[in-house]
């Protein structure tokens, strides 16, 4: 028995730190409120009616830096189709930095600061970054990746969800 539980925690270690998602069945996006960098706030009910995919990041995350300009890549390809990109910022997170890498980065979506830590708390108490949710235009959570996604993969899964009625 306790070869087993090492082997799982292992394997959970492993599977985290290669990046690989972990899918999640459809369940409704937790209800959260996202304070966007101009002050204004988005709820979790505006999400329905698009495709969505929300990001946990920091500036201080090597990985969340790295995939960035995929993740703009791809809200790009698919925003004129009904698809959208949440990107949000961990608590520990200065704001001063999130503000200027949003602003020199030119990021096309909305940025939003979890200053408590309440957000990633209510969608699974997120702790490592990246990790990354599709949600679909019913508002629910079809995916959700840890670590950097395989970007062709997510790519056909937005095509998916995005020629469903």
């Amino acid at each position: 028995m306790k070869k087993l539980v090492i082997a799982a925690a292992t394997a959970l270690v492993l599977a985290a730190g290669v990046g690989v998602y972990v899918g999640t069945a459809s369940a409704a996006a937790p209800a959260s409120t996202f304070v966007l960098l101009d002050g204004s706030k988005k709820t979790t009910e505006d999400l329905k009616g698009k495709v969505t995919l929300v990001n946990f990041w920091a500036t201080s995350c090597v990985t969340c830096v790295g995939e960035m300009p995929k993740v703009i890549a791809t809200y790009d390809k698919y925003k004129d189709r009904g698809f959208d990109t949440l990107a949000v910022a961990m608590s520990y997170d200065p704001p001063a930095y999130v503000i200027n890498y949003a602003e020199t980065r030119k990021l096309p979506f909305k940025v939003a600061i979890d200053n408590t830590g309440a957000v990633a708390k209510s969608w699974g108490d997120v702790q490592l970054t990246p990790t990354s949710y599709v949600v679909n235009k019913r508002g629910e959570i079809v995916k959700r990746y840890v670590g950097e996604p395989d970007f062709a993969e997510l790519q056909k899964l937005i095509e998916q969800l995005l020629a469903e009625a």
